[in-house]
């Protein structure tokens, strides 16, 4: 509906408030089925096809936390036309139908919706950098749920066989088909692997850091934040359906090679990187690397906290990007050699990106420290230490390379005077060209909720 008064009203205040409505319509609904799940219910509607468990409920809760934080922070630089608002709300509803489908291919077909949104509105600048990432985006993404579409075809293949053909995924997980080992071992291979793509896991992560890089500050955090989670969901849901039949080792090896995988890459190109973005993206492949670690070790403490942390990574990184949008605006750059000592000329961009970039490195007392330290005592529950040594070592080189880099950036004397007032005054920016509180605001209430979620989980706990 967001979407469609954006694209038939086409005003300003429409398309720029049509966001951050839908994010609060998305937030609202994860309250109330967090409660109906709680309450033993499971709701469903259009005859089944749509239907929310627990999973379901929380994801709600992370997309419209994520998107909140995104499109309100970002409210500012919301794109330049009606068709911003438009593809925004597109994208919230192809995530939304994603996470409340009870079908297999009906979760293909949403996240597939979700690449034709995103690659609008990467490449929503016009410019050649811009394009050139939608494309690779597009290509890549498509071929990857291609491969997951595959899968589905061969599942469902699989069922009929059984006598009993469905791709509903309560019915799959049950263990009461009688699902050939051989066949689902391939569909779950093609499956995890397309999700894969989307997620940004190695070795299919190169769209990842252009298209974040290109895409408008408020999007880079909704695709970081949210999209990369949602992908990472159709993987959870896979790894269920297919555990029943053959067993947890067959994806717990995919995922775990992979999920290291990511975070070495991560780690060695962020030791040199020079873009701020691209640098946020690629802290975006290491954390979905610590999410796959976590889901390949299986237990219930790694499952637990693979979920905390995909809502405290969104969190944290859809309030890093808008501030990182707000610094290119600012310093007319997001070359990290050329921004320098924020905290002394620009304490409204350095106190928030310090902020974010600890929370982003596991520093307590945000919640991906607990959640890391989690996933450690997981592996060595489950008899993985060696894994976990791995993932250590590696978070260690990450740790020195983000230091240096955001070191950089905030830190130093201010030699230049601060910028001349400009006589602007727009939505809480001081006359001077400052953040104001409002716009602040948002980003510190994210902040803050990556803080508490590490300590008092209330009913996420049974969630």
């Amino acid at each position: 509906l967001a979407a469609a008064a954006s694209w038939l009203g086409r005003r300003t205040a429409v398309w720029q408030w049509s966001g951050v409505v839908s994010a609060v319509a998305i937030l609202i609904s994860a309250v109330v089925l967090i409660d109906a799940t709680l309450g033993g219910a499971r709701p469903t509607a259009l005859g089944g096809l749509l239907a929310a468990d627990a999973l379901s409920a929380f994801m709600m809760l992370v997309i419209g936390s994520v998107a909140l934080v995104a499109t309100w922070a970002g409210f500012a630089s919301a794109g330049r036309n009606w068709s911003y608002g438009s593809l925004t709300g597109l994208f919230l509803a192809a995530m939304t139908l994603a996470v409340l489908t009870d079908n297999l291919g009906m979760l293909v077909i949403a996240i597939e919706a979700t690449t034709v949104a995103t690659a609008f509105l990467v490449g929503h600048a016009g410019k050649r950098k811009s394009l050139e990432a939608a494309w690779k985006y597009v290509i890549l993404g498509s071929a990857g749920i291609a491969m997951a579409l595959f899968g589905v075809v061969l599942l469902y293949t699989a069922t009929q066989a059984a006598s009993t053909p469905t791709l509903s995924w309560a019915e799959l997980s049950t263990g009461r088909l009688n699902l050939d080992p051989g066949l689902m071992r391939l569909a779950g291979g093609l499956m995890v692997l397309g999700f894969a793509t989307k997620v940004g896991l190695a070795p299919m992560h190169s769209w990842l850091p252009d298209a974040h890089s290109q895409a408008p500050a408020p999007v880079s955090g909704l695709m970081s934040g949210v999209l990369l989670s949602v992908a990472f969901y159709a993987i959870l849901r896979v790894q269920t359906v297919v555990d029943v039949v053959v067993g947890p080792e067959f994806l717990q090896g995919l995922l775990l090679t992979s999920g290291l995988a990511s975070i070495a890459i991560a780690a060695i190109l962020l030791i040199r990187q020079r873009d701020l973005k691209r640098m946020l993206a690629y802290s975006s492949i290491e954390h979905v690397g610590i999410i796959a670690v976590a889901a390949a070790l299986g237990s219930t403490l790694a499952i637990t906290a693979a979920l905390l942390h995909i809502l405290g990574h969104g969190l944290i990184k859809s309030s890093l990007f808008v501030v990182s949008g707000r610094i290119l605006v600012a310093e007319g750059t997001a070359a990290i050699p050329a921004i320098r000592a924020l905290l002394a000329r620009r304490p409204d961009l350095g106190v928030p990106l310090l902020l974010g970039l600890a929370a982003l490195l596991g520093l307590p007392p945000f919640s991906l420290f607990f959640t890391e330290v989690a996933v450690a005592f997981a592996g060595f529950d489950v008899g993985m230490g060696w894994a976990v040594a791995i993932m250590a070592g590696l978070l260690l080189v990450l740790f020195a390379a983000m230091v240096r880099l955001g070191a950089g950036m905030t830190l130093g004397e201010c030699d230049a005077a601060p910028p001349a007032a400009d006589g602007r005054v727009d939505d809480g920016r001081a006359d001077d060209g400052r953040v104001g509180w409002s716009r602040q605001l948002p980003i510190a209430l994210a902040l803050l909720a990556a803080i508490v979620i590490g300590f008092a989980i209330g009913p996420l706990a049974d969630l």
